[in-house]
């Protein structure tokens, strides 16, 4: 299987790495029902410097979001 980069800006994650980078294994991607982009986005993937911060993987685009332990 080949790797693959992922890019993730939601800096409080477990699987979050330097330079905005996912460590995750694996990756869970769904449909996002509630975004409202008329716009091809991929172009966008490589931001390194954008950080947010979610309390939970509803609050993301990635159901693989797991919040650090404190």
């Amino acid at each position: 299987m080949p790797k693959v980069e992922v890019s993730c800006a939601i800096s409080n994650c477990t699987y979050y790495g330097e330079g905005n980078i996912c460590k995750a294994e694996k990756i869970m991607v769904e449909l996002d029902n509630h975004a409202n982009y008329n716009t091809e986005m991929a172009e966008d993937l490589t931001e390194k410097n954008h950080k947010d911060q979610a309390s939970h993987s509803a609050e993301t685009c990635c159901k693989t979001f797991k919040p650090k332990k404190k």
